[in-house]
């Protein structure tokens, strides 16, 4: 991350040279790196949705015609850019009308429309279904052939043989290796990415008791219907399937987002109702979601205060704040997640991706939930941060919290799991013991 926003201007580098054709360039301000041929595709799009896509491409580079701003030129214009990336999409239509992997390649229309000579995409594929990131990889070989150069920075190992060339590794803020892709293996880029051996990525005992803590009978909401499953007291159940499939819907419905329409829940033996988020976090339920930059965090605000944020009837008495009991909240789940940052007063925005989620799971942990629902929990995090998350839920599985991990990253679910639930059409096609499950075996629950 502070590497793309050197390159992006967002920060002044301390030392060393950045050479663009040969040619040493100095790149203090956005507006330097755009001079230089440098845009930068973060991993949130910076798009404006109420706005058409024409707009969107041009933002910042409009063309002006008699003192006024040429829409039939922007129009024009992006057209022709749409339809050479195979977007079937009118210029004047408004982005927001766009699906995820639409707007990644508006994305890259806007880039080659400032001229870029270096794109530089981060995460690009943390959103998209497979197909889409097909088709993704397919424009990436293009604006290769037209000689831009790309820097695509990925935690997905298997899609690296695909579209790179060379492989460069960075570890703790260090450069460690560049290999060429033909001449390395993925066991050795985990190597090289973590400090140690791909065996020791997955931190795993499998502890969990026969006693059921939870018991889900045909669940149903406007998205998914007869869900049924039981969840164990220490258990991780993963569930699996494919984009769409209803894994998140049954989260959201569990966390009291999405309204149940039908079917039971049941808690330590006693059926229970709740119509709301605030009705389920009382029964111990809690939601990491998968978006943790939208609805998981307060970026701009200190890490102390994400922490806190959802138990502020521990220390808010009336109008006064107890300070004292605020910090020892804490600075207990600062210092349990061992989350890296200068100290809690540090706005979140700062952190990596792996010590963000690492806050959201200690506001998490400060309610005391009995059931933990982890949406995704290593999108968008390098594989040392997925080690330590893999960690935090080992030790949360082993004090006696269930955990239900909804993952699209099969090695992963496998490793993680004592069992795995496989969703498919919007309902539970099937639940696979640890022992018997292949990712072929997943595979063919999740297209039933």
């Amino acid at each position: 991350s502070t590497l793309i926003k050197i390159l992006g201007g967002i920060y002044s580098a301390d030392q060393g040279e950045i050479a663009i054709e040969g040619e040493p360039v100095r790149i203090s301000h956005v507006s330097d790196a755009r001079n230089a041929g440098i845009r930068i595709i973060h991993q949130e799009l910076a798009l404006v949705p109420y706005i058409s896509i024409g707009e969107n491409v041009f933002l910042g580079n409009e063309p002006v015609k008699g003192g006024f701003v040429d829409f039939d030129s922007i129009y024009r214009e992006t057209q022709k850019m749409l339809d050479s990336f195979g977007i079937k999409r009118r210029a004047e239509e408004e982005i927001s009308r766009l699906n995820v992997a639409e707007q990644q390649l508006v994305e890259i229309i806007r880039a080659v429309s400032f001229n870029a000579k270096i794109i530089v995409m981060d995460e690009p594929t943390s959103s998209l279904s497979d197909r889409e990131c097909d088709t993704l990889f397919e424009k990436i070989r293009f604006l290769k052939s037209q000689g831009i150069g790309v820097l695509y920075i990925s935690h997905r190992m298997s899609e690296l043989p695909q579209i790179a060339d060379r492989v460069t590794v960075l570890r703790d803020g260090q450069y460690i290796a560049t290999k060429n892709i033909g001449e390395t293996t993925m066991d050795e880029l985990i190597s090289l990415m973590v400090g140690r051996s791909i065996t020791a990525v997955f931190n795993r005992d499998y502890c969990a008791s026969d006693e059921v803590l939870l018991e889900v009978r045909n669940l149903s909401t406007d998205y998914i219907h007869g869900v049924s499953f039981k969840l164990r007291r220490g258990e991780i159940l993963g569930f699996s399937g494919l984009v769409g499939a209803g894994r998140t819907e049954t989260m959201r419905a569990l966390a009291g987002i999405d309204p149940i329409r039908g079917g039971q829940i049941f808690l330590e033996g006693r059926e229970i109702h709740f119509k709301d988020a605030a009705g389920a976090m009382g029964y111990g339920f809690s939601l990491v979601p998968e978006d943790r930059r939208t609805f998981g965090i307060f970026p701009e605000q200190q890490v102390d205060f994400n922490i806190t944020l959802k138990v502020l009837d521990e220390f808010i008495r009336g109008i006064f704040v107890d300070k004292q009991r605020e910090q020892e909240i804490s600075r207990e789940y600062f210092d349990e997640l061992a989350v890296k940052a200068p100290s809690m007063e540090t706005h979140l925005a700062n952190l990596s991706g792996g010590n963000q989620q690492k806050v959201v799971v200690a506001s998490w942990l400060a309610t005391r939930p009995k059931i933990l629902i982890f949406d995704e929990p290593t999108r968008g995090i390098d594989v040392g941060a997925k080690s330590e998350i893999y960690g935090i839920m080992n030790r949360l599985a082993k004090g006696g919290i269930s955990i239900i991990m909804v993952s699209s990253e099969l090695p992963e679910i496998l490793n993680m799991s004592d069992r795995i639930a496989v969703m498919g059409n919007n309902t539970l096609a099937g639940i696979l013991d640890r022992r018997e499950a292949t990712q072929e075996s997943i595979m063919k629950l999740a297209v039933i």
